[in-house]
């Protein structure tokens, strides 16, 4: 009995044989292709034929037998493309697949003698805005010409010897040892020449590696320069470093792909943008970028356009949360002895855009806009440890508990009192808090009776070397029936006003309670402070997110009845006024009849009667409409938000540049007498000096011009000091910063002390300004 016969043959499948998908193939021989579908071959055509291949492409879609995915992935093609060729042919038939678009090949977009004059200008070193505004044409127009176009008697790449990139990048071979790091190269004239990769002002040699992969971060290479702008912005980079930012990102982040400007010469230049009042990318448009490079030790700084891209990449990645509680977690760690009080406020944002997000009241303009709420966690210094983004703009009370559970991951299991506005105002929330571990310092709400004149006591007390005066009544209270036993103290003001406050310690003395209190204000003038130099406000995405369309809301329908309700009541108590009036009228001067205090006042009374049963209709119909509702059911087109992902890792950066402005700040305070009225000053203008930058062995010196004034320069000299002892490296290098400011001038009346006379020449008459001294 023979073997039964296969239903499919084993032969092995033919040389040059693509599968598109189970019942469609493409097989080549030579320069032909044939499409088979279901074993029959459908097309037949040469490669040389592109308008029968692209027809191809489009039967097998049109016609069922494969996706678009896998047609464009058997023939090589992109989605996109196989696209564009399905337009073409549902708009015009066969003819107009081997139609092209775009600009003709061979044909100039540029005439030759413009090209000459790009060349020209490009070689001054004007950039290619400043060159299309001169010539009225766009940037990108030249950005094209100086990128393809190459003179005839130049070598493709003029910067590269005969060898291929590969050949370069591959490691020399033993017989042929590289030369010294560093040393020089002659020329044919005899000149020596730095190697390749390695002159400060020339990088690219990095940017070829860059864009050939083989490059991650660019690292920063410093040369010998006087007079730099901003170059006073170092003296920040040992806070910066110190706050842990660099090593916390790379962790997180990894790399984000081969590029010069990479990870860390990004954060880099987002903090000392910050540092420099940089508020947004779009600003470094007024700098010049050679000259900013020369403070980062590259050939110039990142533009508008790549740093948008990087901050597009970073947001991608979904870590500035992450970011942000190592990073507080960090400085909780090292400043441990803050943590006992920390200052909780919500800053709202307003949008101006026209997307429909939630609203919120805004205090400052007493308003109620579409906004987005942001709660930011202080410590009682004043410095900010992190902020949390509210969904929906939530507030204080609703917050507070997720807020604190933060907290304790940063704290551990230390006692910490939480000080906080009227907002976060609920004694059933106090009683969670306070069984949390928690301690509360807030401002007591509502209606409170007035405490005797005669119990305020006189309190004095100097508090971290400022002297205190308040007139305190300290009492014990209760809510909750009792439940909740907390302590008041009340201050009373010069006009008669009583403030209360209410905290659970009960181990501070009075004048401590009101003075913790009081300095809350310390978060509302960082609020103005960031919104004026850091741009707090500023919209930084617009992008938006979908938002939870189960989230509930006030019904508005039951807002409008509680309206009318309150009309209602008005009317009725309106209509009651005015019967009691006829009423006692009626009766004065004769001898009152109950028939004639009827008649009297019948008309009234029909009013009454009848406001009084609007009242119980709207009342009744007001109790069937529920208090709150899904905001989907209100809302038209979709629910969404603000994303918040671009938005946090930026308040990230502000806030890292305000604790190094703080971290100066404390430091400079021993050697400048107004430091709390003008040290932020001061260090506006240490960011914004110019200086010298030079490097010698593994040292970097940085050494600024006198400041403004001479106690200033003093001031910044001594904190120089401090500096140094850090010996603090520059990020992605080995050399440690050395930092100094010139010393003032010392002519006359300018700086004080004695006069030094430096010869023996009689000087002019002039007035005696050493008279009284």
């Amino acid at each position: 009995m023979t073997g039964q016969v296969p239903l499919v043959s084993a032969e092995p499948r033919p040389p040059g044989t693509v599968f598109i998908n189970r019942h469609c193939s493409l097989h080549a021989e030579g320069e032909q292709r044939v499409v088979v579908v279901a074993g029959l071959p459908v097309h037949h055509y040469s490669v040389q034929d592109a308008v029968a291949e692209a027809y191809a492409m489009v039967l097998l879609v049109d016609g069922g037998h494969a996706t678009q995915v896998e047609v464009a992935r058997a023939f090589g093609r992109s989605e996109r493309t196989l696209r564009r060729y399905l337009e073409r042919y549902a708009r015009s038939g066969m003819a107009a697949l081997a139609t092209r678009t775009g600009w003709k090949p061979g044909r100039r977009r540029l005439p030759r003698p413009r090209i000459r004059e790009i060349r020209r200008l490009k070689e001054q070193g004007l950039s290619n805005r400043e060159i299309g505004r001169r010539l009225g044409v766009t940037e990108k127009a030249i950005r094209k010409q100086v990128g393809h176009d190459v003179a005839p008697d130049q070598p493709e790449l003029p910067f590269l010897p005969s060898q291929t990139v590969d050949e370069l990048l591959e490691p020399a071979p033993a017989a042929t040892a590289p030369p010294p790091a560093g040393a020089g190269v002659e020329t044919a004239s005899g000149e020596p020449e730095l190697p390749l990769g390695t002159d400060p002002l020339d990088r690219t040699w990095d940017r070829l590696m860059a864009c050939t992969g083989k490059l991650d971060d660019a690292e920063p290479i410093f040369a010998n320069a006087e007079s730099v702008p901003g170059a006073g912005v170092l003296f920040a980079l040992p806070a910066l470093v110190a706050s842990g930012v660099f090593g916390i990102v790379r962790r997180l982040y990894g790399e984000i792909g081969p590029a010069f400007y990479g990870l860390r010469t990004t954060f880099l230049v987002l903090l000392l943008m910050a540092l420099w009042r940089i508020k947004r990318p779009e600003a470094l448009k007024e700098r010049d970028p050679q000259t900013l490079g020369r403070v980062l030790g590259l050939d110039r700084a990142p533009e508008v356009k790549t740093l948008r891209r990087k901050l597009t990449r970073l947001a991608s990645l979904h870590q500035a949360e992450r970011l942000g509680k190592d990073l507080a977690r960090l400085r909780a760690e090292r400043r441990g002895r803050l943590m006992g009080f920390l200052y909780v406020d919500g800053h709202v944002r307003v949008y101006h855009g026209k997307r429909t997000i939630p609203k919120a009241h805004v205090a400052r303009m007493r308003l109620s806009m579409p906004a987005t709420t942001d709660y930011w966690v202080n410590d009682s210094a004043g410095d900010p440890l992190f902020v949390v983004t509210a969904p929906a703009n939530a507030g204080l009370t609703k917050m507070l508990l997720e807020i604190l559970r933060q907290t304790r991951e940063l704290v551990g299991d230390r006692r910490t009192t939480i000080v906080f506005d009227r907002g976060g105002w609920s004694p059933k929330l106090f009683k969670k808090i306070v069984a949390d571990g928690f301690d509360i310092l807030t401002y007591r709400k509502g209606k409170t009776r007035r405490v005797p004149r005669s119990r305020f006591v006189l309190r004095t007390a100097t508090i971290e070397g400022r002297k205190v005066e308040y007139w305190l009544a300290d009492q014990s209270v209760r809510f909750l029936e009792g439940k909740l036993r907390l302590r008041q103290v009340t201050r009373l003001s010069d006009d008669g006003h009583q403030t209360q406050v209410i905290t659970s310690r009960k181990d501070l003395s009075d004048i401590e309670v009101a003075w913790r209190m009081f300095e809350r204000w310390r978060q509302e003038n960082f609020f103005k402070y960031m919104r004026d130099e850091f741009m707090l406000d500023a919209l930084v995405d617009h992008r938006i997110e979908p938002d939870d369309p189960t989230r509930t809301v006030p019904n508005p329908e039951r807002r409008r009845l509680d309206k009318q309700v309150r009309e209602a009541r008005a009317d009725v108590a309106e209509h009651e006024r005015a019967y009691g009036a006829a009423i006692i009228e009626e009766a004065e001067g004769r001898q009152p009849t109950f028939r004639g205090v009827q008649v009297g006042s019948e008309r009234i009374g029909k009013a009454l009667r009848a406001s009084r049963e609007r009242l119980d209709a709207l009342i009744e119909r007001r109790r069937k409409v529920p208090t709150r509702v899904e905001v989907r059911d209100i809302t038209t087109g979709a629910v969404i938000r603000l994303a918040t992902e671009r938005k946090h890792l930026t308040d990230i950066i502000k806030m890292l540049a305000f604790q190094a402005e703080s971290d100066l700040l404390a430091l400079l305070e021993p050697h400048y007498a107004r430091a709390s009225q003008e040290g932020r000053t001061l260090l506006h203008e240490l960011f914004q000096a110019a200086g010298a930058i030079r490097v010698e062995g593994s040292v970097l010196h940085v050494t600024l011009a006198p400041l403004s004034a001479p106690h200033r320069t003093l001031a910044a000299q001594a904190m120089c000091q401090h500096l140094n002892d850090t010996a603090t490296t520059f990020p992605g290098t080995d050399l440690r910063l050395h930092l100094d400011v010139s010393p003032p001038p010392t002519s006359g009346m300018a700086f004080p002390g004695p006069r030094l006379v430096h010869s023996a020449t009689p000087e002019p008459d002039r007035p005696d300004s050493s008279a009284g001294e």
